[in-house]
């Protein structure tokens, strides 16, 4: 705007200054005209640079004159400028006179390397400014937005700590408005989140005393149906408790890794020989890894029993290499684990949902280091898939880099 601004102004000044220097010119040269005119009628001496029918009298003036008109008009073909001015004289003749214009010339083109010269400054120190200014918001918006994206990957201490918001003596822009804003709400969200992490806890190890002296006494019921039915429940209730426990381990994110060299089609076939389900294991290329075992065996034992409890078979686990996929053939994940992945007691439509297994797949997954997606197959069924990072070998080779 500010550029705009500044060429409009040039070429108002440009227009309204040749017209005054275009229109004092050619009131001279009317001037001279008159006087031309009086001593032509009067059979007297013409003034200097006036004549009748004079060369160089551009064709359109001269062209007027003849039609009775008087007018002026600049010269285009003469080595100076000059105004022209003439009128009808008798016999079809033209009466001219000519005035010098070089010095109003000059100072309309004085003028034109003024205002170019000018909007020229002008333009380049706007442009500097506009720059300058436009990086340091520019810059300041994108930390802001880096630090929004570190908090929705779950970065929950990342700030942007923009020293405006600390001082309340600065003056406060948009920008640290949503600065500020953005790191209330990530503390605010920090906040509720290990509230909610601390009471899972505290829950969890409150209940885990109780159902430890419930399942002792559980055991020490007759043989009988409710006793089946009370033992079922508390080993439910256990293992709940348990999970939570794990959950709160996970939240913490300080578990620590038990490496080791593993092979994949043994620990998968181990995983399916444990979740006691008729599930087929299919080995396209076995692997060796170096991974935490038991956390391995916890992710895929988790989704093996997720599989048969939520989907339909055949339920089948397939080792591709570093790569396992396990798949039923039920409906399918519903839209929203698809979109934000599993979520802790979220149940869909009311009615039956993943639980905490698929919670605790994904955090155990993370602690690996591998990365579990989930997905539906285009024919029918549910797909979760686990790529494990790190040393790769074959499997009858020994661990490569």
């Amino acid at each position: 705007m500010c550029c705009g601004l500044a060429a409009l102004l040039g070429v108002l000044v440009h227009v309204q200054v040749t017209d005054q220097t275009v229109g004092e010119a050619r009131g001279r040269a009317l001037d001279r005209l008159g006087q031309a005119t009086l001593a032509y009628e009067a059979g007297g001496r013409l003034p200097f640079r006036a004549g009748i029918d004079l060369s160089g009298l551009p064709a359109q003036l001269r062209e007027l004159a003849r039609e009775g008109y008087r007018g002026t008009m600049v010269g285009t073909g003469d080595p100076r400028p000059t105004m022209w001015a003439a009128g009808p004289a008798d016999g079809g003749r033209t009466l001219a006179v000519q005035v010098d214009y070089a010095q109003g010339a000059h100072t309309i083109a004085g003028l034109d390397r003024a205002i170019l010269w000018s909007s020229a400054l002008a333009i380049g120190a706007t442009l500097f400014v506009g720059a300058f200014a436009v990086t340091r918001v520019t810059r300041r918006l994108q930390g802001t937005a880096q630090v929004a994206r570190r908090i929705s990957a779950g970065d929950l201490d990342a700030r942007v700590d923009d020293p405006r918001t600390k001082d309340p003596t600065r003056p406060q822009d948009e920008v640290a408005a949503v600065a500020g804003a953005l790191d209330t709400m990530a503390s605010t969200l920090q906040g509720k989140l290990l509230s909610e992490q601390r009471f899972t806890a505290d829950v969890a190890h409150e209940l885990r005393t109780p159902l430890t002296g419930l399942h002792a006494a559980a055991e020490l019921l007759p043989p009988g149906r409710p006793t089946e039915l009370v033992r079922d429940r508390v080993a439910a209730l256990r293992t709940l408790t348990e999970d939570l426990l794990e959950i709160s381990r996970l939240d913490t994110k300080r578990e620590r890794l038990e490496l080791g060299t593993e092979r994949l089609a043994p620990l998968a076939e181990r995983v399916v020989r444990a979740s006691g389900t008729g599930t087929e294991v299919r080995v396209v290329r076995d692997a060796r890894v170096e991974t935490d075992r038991r956390r391995l065996e916890r992710v895929l034992g988790n989704l093996v029993a997720n599989a048969h409890r939520h989907g339909r078979g055949p339920v089948v686990l397939t080792v591709d290499g570093p790569r396992v996929t396990v798949r039923d053939h039920g409906d399918g994940y519903p839209d929203y684990l698809l979109a934000h992945g599993p979520q802790r007691f979220r149940t869909e439509s009311g009615g039956k949902g993943h639980g905490l297994g698929l919670t605790i797949a994904l955090g155990q997954s993370e602690v690996l280091g591998a990365r579990l997606e989930f997905a539906n197959a285009p024919d029918g069924g549910a797909v979760a898939a686990l790529a494990l990072p790190g040393r790769v070998g074959n499997a009858t080779d020994g661990l490569e880099g």
